[in-house]
């Protein structure tokens, strides 16, 4: 099965979707109980990172009955990289294999941090299509490329790690290099249920995460990757977002200049009424009822987390911090975990701005805490 010309990479994706599900495929691919065991780079590799999708369930059914370290990324990066899968002793091999389902993964994981110097001797992904010559099409998420690039920022894997991928026959098919870009990963091995395929591929893979393609949003959704920029930033390397000039009009590097709520900024003209927009306000709440806002700066200031501005709310035991965009606002938020003033551990959370009345009919353009 080949693309029609001129096809974009969704294109490439609803073709072979429709293709599988006319045919009914859909419980494809089941190459690994012949082809992953007698794979060479298999039986070399010591720890194996396999993507937790469905269709990979039995490559880490492999994985953990050959005695192999099996590494699998947390659902959408939302509560780290990865989880190291510790079956208990003396598994069965019914037990690996609930170990390997999603259930399992959540049951008999332990977190593997970005300190832990893992080294990945192996890579498992999922594809919608790819190409013989190495090149991947997949979900359109991105999930697999930000996994790796983040891989190779922690230092678990370099260009000579393999990458191997594991799809159904009708997945291979041409695709224009013309669709590729720099941070898309390629891969060097095809496993399908007839063949097995050495791409040769030379195209590099992601020499590290592109922080001009990472948004605000999902530095918010994913702390792992807010950890990872801010190394990288102290390390001295650009990692300006895609939309880190995107802040609110108004807003005033004035540094240590204290407003009232009054004369908090107005937002972007085209916002939807009642809808929220990223925020680049932090509300820090539960301060001592004595606490004074010189006391405050201070602190914020120990932490590297001094804002543009700040807003104070003495009486209701807070302040609103007001930095130049999304992304310092949660650099901010991670430098105060467990941030204490005075005997109070503080409340610290990214406040919201509502696009025309806040909460209790609150007014325009007011940041108020995140429940």
């Amino acid at each position: 099965m080949e693309p029609r010309a001129g096809v974009s990479k969704q294109d490439i994706r609803e073709q072979i979707w429709d293709y599988m599900e006319s045919r009914n495929l859909a419980d494809f691919p089941r190459p690994v109980h012949h082809r992953i065991p007698n794979f060479k780079a298999f039986k070399m590799a010591r720890t194996i990172k396999v993507n937790p999708d469905a269709p990979q369930k039995n490559a880490r059914f492999f994985v953990l009955d050959s005695k192999k370290t099996l590494l699998v990324p947390t659902p959408r990066l939302r509560t780290g990289l990865f989880n190291k899968i510790t079956p208990p002793p003396g598994a069965t091999k019914d037990i690996l294999r609930k170990c390997a389902t999603s259930q399992g993964v959540r049951n008999y994981s332990t977190p593997v941090g970005l300190d832990s110097r893992v080294l990945v001797d192996l890579v498992v992904v999922g594809s919608v299509a790819v190409s013989e010559k190495g090149w991947r099409i997949g979900k359109g998420e991105g999930y697999a490329d930000l996994e790796y690039a983040m891989m190779v920022s922690m230092g678990a894997v370099s260009q000579g790690t393999p990458v191997v991928t594991i799809v159904h026959d009708c997945q291979v098919v041409d695709i224009p290099e013309t669709l590729l870009e720099d941070h898309d990963l390629t891969v060097d091995y095809i496993l399908t249920p007839t063949r097995v395929v050495t791409t040769g591929c030379a195209r590099p893979k992601p020499a590290g995460i592109v922080w001009s393609k990472i948004s605000c949003e999902m530095m918010g959704k994913m702390p792992v990757l807010r950890s990872l920029r801010c190394r990288e930033e102290q390390a001295g390397k650009d990692v300006t977002l895609r939309d880190k000039h995107r802040s609110l009009p108004g807003a005033r590097a004035a540094l240590s200049t204290v407003r009232s709520p009054r004369e908090l900024p107005s937002l972007e003209s085209g916002s939807v009424p009642g809808e929220d927009v990223p925020s680049s306000t932090v509300y820090v709440g539960n301060l001592p009822r004595d606490a004074r806002v010189s006391e405050l700066k201070r602190a914020l200031s120990a932490r590297g987390a001094a804002p543009s501005r700040l807003t104070w709310q003495g009486p209701q035991r807070g302040a609103f911090l007001h930095y130049r965009d999304p992304a310092e606002a949660w650099q901010a938020i991670s430098r105060l975990q467990g941030f204490c003033l005075g005997a109070n551990t503080a409340r610290v959370a990214l406040a919201r701005q509502q696009g025309a009345s806040g909460p209790a009919g609150g007014r325009a353009g007011e940041p108020h805490p995140d429940p």
